[in-house]
């Protein structure tokens, strides 16, 4: 690895940094390779503030942009956080190095699932839809504020284009696991110039941070 390059860390949807990043071991084990971590907490999650009008959420590739160090960075997202790094790439794509995206594939190019997830973050739960229960239970966490990540759902999403990935011309790594929702990932991975993937056999899309066959596929990609 490049000691001198700072590693960006993004967590997903409804959890945070210290969640996403510090309980699994990401940050411990960039930090015993040397890495300087950045981790950023997403607008109306973790640390950051929390509002509650849908309106503050309109530009989160913004607000990721303005929270990264000078110079090129390492980048490493998960979910939502991916989608946002890879958004920032097509606009400023000068800001980085390399990139890593965990559980994003084709649906980045798709209308999601949103509206069901924001049904069931209001309402605490879902038993008809695991996905959407599942992203109401994190957003439960006594760490999290719901109303945030209500309000955070409701603002418009960025959908990528195989055109706008196209001017993404560092290496990324996508990493997804072969039974995530999100996937699969082969229309990104095509769409982006110089991208390899990593299929996680058996892990789900919530699984996938906590797999180390991804912090392990990360730490050598991130050596390069």
């Amino acid at each position: 690895m490049t000691p001198s390059t700072p590693v960006v860390l993004v967590h997903g949807l409804a959890t945070s940094s210290a969640r996403t990043w510090g309980e699994n071991g990401w940050l411990d084990l960039l930090a015993d390779a040397g890495r300087q971590t950045v981790p950023i907490d997403i607008l109306g999650h973790g640390t950051a503030e929390r509002p509650h009008d849908p309106a503050a959420y309109a530009d989160l590739e913004g607000y990721i942009a303005g929270r990264l160090p000078d110079g090129p960075v390492d980048a490493v997202g998960f979910s939502l956080g991916a989608r946002l790094l890879l958004g920032v790439a097509v606009d400023e794509p000068g800001r980085f190095r390399r990139i890593v995206t965990l559980g994003v594939g084709r649906n980045l190019f798709e209308q999601s699932g949103s509206d069901a997830i924001l049904r069931a973050v209001e309402a605490g739960g879902d038993p008809t839809n695991p996905v959407a229960g599942y992203f109401a239970r994190l957003a439960a966490h006594r760490d999290a504020d719901r109303e945030a990540i209500a309000a955070c759902l409701r603002a418009p999403l960025r959908l990528l284009t195989a055109e706008e990935c196209a001017k993404i011309t560092v290496p990324v790594l996508v990493v997804i696991g072969g039974r995530d929702f999100a996937g699969p990932a082969e229309p990104l991975v095509d769409a982006l110039p110089d991208a390899r993937l990593v299929v996680l056999p058996g892990a789900d899309h919530f699984s996938t941070p906590k797999d180390f066959g991804a912090i392990d596929a990360t730490l050598r990609f991130l050596e390069g």
